[in-house]
């Protein structure tokens, strides 16, 4: 059963069985129902898969609450970025919500949607701390084109599939700019780095980050102009104004404000992260996006690692 918050919309996709809007070519199957009424869609099962952008992640929860049982409710999602209200982890927003005990999971990884829904192959990880929980999900989505791999390290994909936004965004204002392969390399390697500082901090574990969520997420935003965030910074690039890009996108670009969280964990944990904080300056202080990257060229000479 999908659940959507916009009766009109949830109507428009009960009539057509197929999103007309994002993927007008792909029907659904035939098993799937819509409805718009939360505690049908509460009701129908006890696992419940959220896909909401995470500013509305908590107002979700909160709203699903009532009409759960805490003891049976299974928690997963497929949100990337951080809970805009203090800068916490996903998890921990569904831990104060439920409990600590509630059975939640992250999938993450290199999967846009229209790939994913042209059954073409494409492969995830899905993160909990309950190992028997990480299983079930993987059973769930396994196939001869879905590839699931379990992880016990929820919080390091968690921040791979936040921060990685924040990095698109750079990458696409890079290639607005004109500045070519060489420039895209050196910042999808220097911003992995960025996110292997701050998620190890957090708690992540540094393989995580050159896996699925981590390296392979991030390799896909910053490349592939299927990427909304990649696409907003390429506009940026070239000169557009943010409110201009963004209504012709039509859709959420979870960067925007992951930009402004990721710097403030960055900054609480004392983690320097460059190409995130100009990325911040751009989308927030007005600064020239050439200005950003020269401002990352002047920096001191340094080692690698």
């Amino acid at each position: 059963m999908l659940w959507g918050h916009n009766p009109e919309h949830i109507a428009a996709l009960a009539n057509a069985r197929k999103n007309q809007r994002y993927l007008p070519d792909i029907s659904f199957p035939e098993q799937i129902a819509v409805t718009s009424d939360l505690q049908q869609a509460a009701e129908f099962s006890s696992l419940t898969l959220l896909s909401v952008p995470s500013h509305a992640f908590k107002s979700t929860l909160i709203n699903l609450k009532p009409h759960v049982s805490a003891n049976d409710l299974k928690i997963a999602w497929a949100t990337k970025g951080f809970n805009p209200d203090d800068g916490s982890l996903l998890h921990q927003v569904v831990a104060d919500v439920f409990t600590q005990n509630t059975p939640a999971a992250i999938l993450s990884g290199p999967t846009f949607a229209r790939e994913v829904a042209a059954n073409l192959p494409t492969a995830i990880t899905i993160a909990s701390k309950q190992a028997e929980f990480a299983d079930q999900l993987a059973d769930i989505m396994h196939s001869d084109r879905f590839r699931a791999y379990t992880s016990s390290d929820i919080i390091g994909v968690e921040v791979g599939g936040a921060v990685k936004n924040v990095l698109a965004i750079a990458a696409g204002i890079a290639d607005g700019l004109g500045f070519g392969a060489n420039t895209r390399a050196a910042l999808i390697t220097r911003g992995l780095n960025e996110i292997m500082r701050l998620g190890i901090k957090l708690g992540g574990k540094q393989e995580t980050f050159i896996g699925l969520a981590g390296l392979g997420d991030l390799v896909l935003t910053c490349t592939d102009n299927q990427s909304r965030n990649r696409r907003f910074g390429l506009a940026l690039g070239q000169g557009r104004t943010r409110l201009s890009i963004a209504n012709e996108i039509g859709q959420e670009i979870e960067g925007i404000l992951a930009a402004k969280d990721t710097l403030l964990l960055a900054k609480r944990h004392n983690i320097d992260m460059p190409i995130t904080e100009q990325t911040y300056k751009v989308l927030y202080e007005n600064l020239n996006p050439l200005s950003a990257v020269q401002n990352l060229l002047a920096r001191d000479q340094k080692a690698e690692s």
